[in-house]
């Protein structure tokens, strides 16, 4: 079965880390550009951070310096490394894959409309809180 799982959230208080993977079956991520998105109720998916099959990174404003974008193509899994997370970084976190020759600048894979990407997870929650 084809499929995106992520893994890794849960409840953290503000300053806190958590380390999100998402796991590629039924594919192999070496050729494609990974992106990690996050949707809190009310509001539209975001960008968070995206990386190429080069390993080129991209990080919205709000988490650079805290979060860190990683691959593993022999565990064919992408991670996302969250310290010092805040409150408004709660969210429902979702990763996507897209073949990498549609993002020559890693940019437009984290900026794309939800639609444009080939496959996504299903999710996993954050809930930072005091």
């Amino acid at each position: 079965q084809v499929q995106l799982v992520e893994s890794g959230g849960g409840l953290v208080h503000p300053g806190g880390s958590l380390r999100l993977s998402c796991a590629a079956s039924g594919f192999t991520l070496d050729h494609y550009a990974i992106g990690w998105f996050r949707q809190v109720p009310g509001k539209e998916r975001e960008g968070v951070s995206c990386i190429s099959e080069n390993r080129n990174s991209y990080y919205t404003e709000s988490v650079k310096g805290r979060f860190t974008i990683s691959r593993d193509n022999s565990k064919n899994t992408v991670y996302l490394q969250m310290d010092n997370l805040k409150l408004e970084d709660t969210a429902v976190y979702y990763c996507a894959a897209d073949p990498s020759f549609r993002h020559p600048d890693i940019i437009t894979m984290c900026l794309v409309p939800d639609h444009y990407l080939e496959r996504w997870g299903q999710g996993t929650l954050v809930t930072v809180s005091s």
